[in-house]
């Protein structure tokens, strides 16, 4: 089973800026997606928000360790 984690940025920068520390830090052998999530019913890109999708192929990972990273950006680890 192919597990994802998903990390929730406030803005584009703090996003490539925790995709590259989670590659640094946990040794990921492929690089996070980037995907901007506008809020519902928002048109505005103030209002949009950062996913860091990271694959976690065996599941080695520890979510309590990426939702620190999050949160030192101002984010937060999406529950499963």
């Amino acid at each position: 089973m192919n597990l994802r984690h998903v990390l929730v940025l406030p803005d584009r920068d703090a996003a490539e800026d925790v995709a590259q520390e989670a590659v640094d830090r946990f040794g990921l052998t492929e690089e996070p997606q980037l995907v901007r999530d506008a809020l519902a019913g928002e048109d505005d890109a103030e209002d949009a928000q950062w996913l860091v999708v990271v694959e976690d192929p065996r599941q080695r990972l520890d979510a309590a360790l990426l939702d620190e990273l999050a949160a030192a950006y101002e984010g937060w680890l999406e529950a499963p």
